[in-house]
């Protein structure tokens, strides 16, 4: 099932910078039975588990993180780029593939042993994900598993996850 989510991404060659490929999820999002396919692929990566709120990753793990929140009737946290939050934060900077940022959480948005879910679009380098986690840590949450909807293999991104990783489509 995963091969019909695959088909659907398409490659934008140079994006956002020369030597990039870019996975489009567009055609995934705008497709309905499509888009509840991945909820529903993303909801298995922690079937069994507890979970008490689920993060998304800014700005596209917002899009499949808030739906698998409400599908597990528990609260949805937002990571989000530097300044972006309107309360008193946490911040984590990384380095990605095209350049350097930092990403911050709400410092009362996750309660210590909180078992949280991590959701994201996609697993490139990892810098991303792994500033999320360490975020996560310094929170005291309980991280049950990372999951993305898609992973660049060859960029070994998981190797900089201190934390149990799941990908539904592999590149």
């Amino acid at each position: 099932m995963p091969d019909k989510l695959k088909t659907a991404i398409r490659d934008i060659q140079d994006f956002p910078k020369e030597g990039i490929i870019f996975k489009d999820i567009s055609p995934i999002l705008s497709d309905p039975e499509l888009l509840q396919h991945s909820i529903d692929l993303l909801l298995k990566t922690i079937e069994g588990e507890k979970i008490d709120k689920v993060v998304g990753i800014d700005a596209r793990g917002f899009i499949f993180a808030a739906p698998v929140a409400l599908s597990l009737k528990v609260g949805f946290v937002p990571v989000r780029k530097q300044g972006k939050l309107p309360w008193k934060t946490i911040g984590e900077s990384y380095t990605l593939e095209y350049g350097e940022s930092t990403v911050e959480i709400h410092q009362d948005a996750i309660q210590p042993g909180d078992k949280v879910l991590l959701i994201d679009d996609l697993l490139a380098t990892g810098g991303t994900a792994a500033a999320a986690v360490k975020l996560l840590n310094r929170l005291d949450a309980d991280l049950v598993r990372v999951s993305f909807l898609i992973e660049l293999d060859d960029l070994k991104g998981r190797d900089k996850i201190d934390a149990p990783v799941t990908s539904i489509i592999h590149y």
